[in-house]
């Protein structure tokens, strides 16, 4: 091909309403009943191969888990080999691909989502993972759009920035894949996430092997679908369901292992860093560690604040997906003078919600994505149950007789440090702290060294000098900060997502920062006209 192509200038797609009588809503409802009559049997993708060797486990959606959806075949350490072997196999003709021919496959992607699979893709969300029509819109069709036009228009960028070249010189820049293959490990609760984090280093050249989360096993599927009809060739997006110590045993231990693009909990994403410290003479190179961990994140209101706006944000903060963000409110701190109004507004708000299926499409919360995640959240309300410390203002009430319902729940502390205001739940629970209105800097810097967490932060203010105060010292507590905004929601290149503390590496998911961890780059300098003489002018005689 002779000429530099253009891509095409991405804008974020648009949401659709889904209000009834539009025609998304009708197609997306016929999507959801049909899914519901399938039973999909969902193979592992290593290679050219789909593989469906292995026992069976059912896959439910968590609202309704007396109902099958499909079954999955648990993989083993000999399957995470072959999609090792199936990666590198495909790495050196997939790396040589010119670029335009590689973005061609992404931006066909987006297309596809946007298009012809956009229903499918948003009911296998709903359905498998209890989202409600609105969240799987933002995730499992516009954010994972927004991800595939706006990387690609990314690394075209990155790729058109080369250093200077004096006249006799041409100095290039050479932005080549990773050698060896990258592991992505992808969590349940967007599907976006689960997509993006394979595709972004496979567009930069790289080859992945994708372990998603159980629970997500079922919206992967139709992903990978989409992979395949884009055209993405077989090998370099290899997805397959082993046990996490299964797959680190082989992949951790693997000579071309050449990094991790993670999302999950803290606790493993250390294990994994702590393996790989332990391995490293064991790479060819040094793997690059790529990590969104979770947070326990915080919403601050000022007595200066929009009581009516502060209780709109800790609602849909808080519960919208159940809690099950890992940007999702989760303890707030608000002053006497404006906790009546802000509990009454909230009270009357939560009275109105409805609870249950994802298929009808008027409740606003579903269940959350399992037992152990319903036991779990259940424990922290039965234990507030019990504290002097504690109270429960809203909900509290758990069943999971038909599904992992658990109501959004809004505890009131008088202990700034207890356990709700501390550990990440990671579910629709609430612990709010009152604080008096004149210790405005006291409760920043209290929240800014409760939790060991920096991803997202809330505050709410109209007097100035308070939102600059708060700037100032919450400068580190959170990646994502927002101001007269809910800590959730953030958009593609527009709020690029991330945060540092124990919440991870930083590395900006949505933004160009993310796709250079993939890239290892090599300068090239070429002479025109090279020396003839070792002699330099200084060596004269005088």
């Amino acid at each position: 091909m002779f000429g530099v192509p253009s891509i095409p200038k991405p804008a974020n797609e648009p949401v659709k309403s889904y209000a009834p009588g539009t025609p998304e809503r009708r197609a997306l409802k016929e999507a959801i009943a049909r899914l519901r009559t399938e039973v999909r049997r969902i193979p592992m993708f290593i290679g050219d191969r789909e593989v469906y060797e292995g026992p069976e486990i059912a896959l439910r959606p968590p609202h309704d888990h007396g109902h099958i959806l499909g079954y999955y075949t648990k993989s083993t350490k000999a399957h995470v080999q072959q999609a090792i072997e199936a990666a590198l196999k495909a790495r050196s003709e997939w790396a040589e691909m010119p670029w335009e021919s590689r973005a061609a496959i992404f931006l066909k992607m987006a297309e596809l989502i946007s298009g012809p699979y956009r229903y499918e893709l948003n009911a296998a969300t709903m359905l498998g993972q209890s989202k409600n029509v609105f969240q799987a819109e933002i995730d499992s069709a516009c954010e994972i759009i927004d991800f595939l036009r706006f990387n690609v228009y990314f690394l075209d960028e990155i790729y058109r920035e080369q250093p200077l070249s004096p006249p006799g010189y041409w100095n290039r820049m050479e932005w080549r894949p990773l050698e060896g293959f990258v592991y992505a490990l992808t969590p349940f609760n967007f599907t976006a996430i689960a997509g993006n984090l394979p595709t972004s280093c496979a567009m930069c050249g790289n080859v992945v092997v994708w372990k998603p989360s159980n629970n997500q096993i079922y919206s992967a599927y139709v992903l990978m679908k989409i992979f395949r009809a884009a055209g993405l060739p077989p090998g370099v997006i290899n997805l397959i369901y082993p046990s996490g110590p299964d797959a680190a045993d082989v992949i951790l231990s693997h000579p071309d292992f050449a990094g991790i693009h993670y999302t999950g909990s803290t606790s493993v994403f250390q294990q994994i860093w702590k393996r790989i410290g332990e391995n490293i003479a064991l790479y060819k190179n040094y793997p690059r560690i790529v990590g969104e961990t979770g947070g326990k994140d915080f919403v601050v209101v000022h007595h200066s604040a929009d009581p009516q706006a502060a209780a709109v944000a800790l609602v849909r903060g808080a519960f919208e997906y159940q809690g099950q963000k890992c940007s999702a409110a989760s303890r707030a701190y608000i002053p006497v003078s404006l906790w009546p109004a802000i509990r009454e507004a909230m009270g009357q708000m939560l009275s109105e919600i409805r609870m249950g299926g994802v298929e009808d499409f008027r409740n606003f919360i579903n269940a959350v994505i399992d037992e152990a995640s319903f036991d779990k959240l259940k424990s922290y309300i039965d234990a507030a149950r019990q504290s002097n410390k504690v109270r429960i203002v809203f909900g509290g009430r758990c069943d999971k007789s038909v599904g992992y319902f658990v109501e959004p729940t809004v505890l009131e502390t008088s202990d700034p440090y207890y356990i709700t205001m501390c550990e990440e739940l990671f579910g629709p629970v609430l612990t709010v702290y009152v604080y008096k209105d004149d210790e405005w800097e006291n409760t920043l810097r209290l929240v800014d060294n409760t939790s060991p967490y920096g991803l997202t932060g809330a505050i709410f203010a109209q007097d100035r000098k308070a939102i600059e105060l708060a700037h100032k010292i919450l400068r580190h507590a959170a990646g994502n900060y927002y101001i007269n905004d809910k800590p959730t929601g953030a958009i593609v290149a527009q709020q690029p997502f991330g945060g540092a503390r124990a919440s991870g590496t930083n590395d900006k998911a949505g933004s160009k920062l993310n796709l250079y961890r993939w890239l290892s780059p090599r300068a090239v300098k070429e002479t025109f006209i090279p020396p003839r003489d070792y002699t330099y002018p200084f060596m004269a005689e005088e």
